[in-house]
């Protein structure tokens, strides 16, 4: 027979297991409700037809797949969607670490400019882009203002219904929007670097193009990655400016895969076609998610 000291320890123990339970049930019911049950459901409707409305919905196995890799508009927003994501890529992240490196000088300010980089990001979308509509607008836009001030009003138009800007301007208020975070993360990792390995490459002789490569460089390629995944996702998935600018014109301009997804859903009402399409671009993004992982892991070897 067990002594009461130690049956009193079990029953203590079961109440704070109990308790901590009780404290995470809502967390996890919400979770359950609205995280697991809603994925589950996109992967059974993609093989179905559904409407929307009807309680019926119709197996069609494969069928929604096999159609969608004949879906030119699909393929097409996909490829805007990539068009803005290397833009970002490239322009975005050089802007963010360049603003990063002389921030992290200890610049007067420092903490000012700060501030002031991390303010776009906290941005509404809906609000960017209706400011950056108006810079666009081809009456009275700022941009066409200041292009005739300038003496080149040739080159004045209406930039977000030109099919041959409009998809380059959504990049631009992307970008805008966007630097703020790759600026903030990627000032975090250069202050992570030891200062003593600068130290010791002054002292070989190392100028700041060296330091830069040397130590700078191969340190931040874990920070480089992650911004380039954190790049990549978030413009892919894009809606908000395009929903406030241009809203996937003029024609399919500036179509990308959010958009596509919500005009099979409210335009043709095939929401099993639409979580098709959503299964094949979540497939598509952790195949390039893992991908840059892998290759970050390889760069780590060499």
């Amino acid at each position: 027979m067990k002594p009461k000291s130690e049956n009193k320890i079990n029953i203590s123990k079961v109440m704070d297991l109990t308790t901590s339970y009780l404290f995470i049930l809502p967390a996890l019911v919400i979770f359950l409700l609205f995280g697991l049950y809603p994925f589950t459901q996109v992967f059974w409707l993609s093989v179905h037809n559904w409407d929307g409305i009807a309680l019926s919905k119709v197996f069609v196995g494969l069928r929604n797949f096999i159609e969608i890799f004949s879906d030119g508009p699909w393929w097409n927003s996909m490829c805007h969607a990539a068009y803005i994501a290397l833009l970002a890529l490239i322009f975005q992240n050089a802007l963010a670490l360049i603003l990063a490196l002389l921030v992290d000088k200890d610049i007067r300010g420092g903490n000012i400019f700060r501030v002031i980089f991390y303010l776009p990001p906290v941005l509404s979308g809906i609000v960017v882009g209706l400011i950056w509509g108006w810079i666009y607008d081809g009456n009275y836009g700022l941009l066409n203002h200041w292009l005739g001030f300038l003496g080149l009003e040739h080159l004045a138009r209406a930039w977000l219904s030109d099919p041959k800007t409009s998809l380059t301007c959504i990049a631009v208020i992307h970008m805008w929007k966007g630097f703020g975070w790759g600026f903030v993360i990627l000032l975090a990792g250069l202050q992570g670097i030891p200062r003593a390995l600068y130290e010791a490459a002054e002292v070989d002789g190392a100028g700041m193009w060296q330091k830069f490569v040397n130590v700078t460089i191969p340190m931040m390629i874990p920070v480089f990655v992650l911004v380039m995944i954190m790049t990549i996702l978030g413009t892919m998935q894009i809606f908000d400016i395009i929903a406030a600018t241009t809203n996937g014109g003029p024609g399919y301009a500036t179509e990308v895969p959010v958009t596509r997804i919500l005009a099979s859903m409210q335009g043709a009402s095939r929401f099993g076609y639409a979580c098709t399409q959503a299964v094949v671009f979540g497939v598509i993004l952790l195949i390039v998610s893992l991908t840059q992982l892998r290759i970050s892991k390889k760069m780590k070897q060499v």
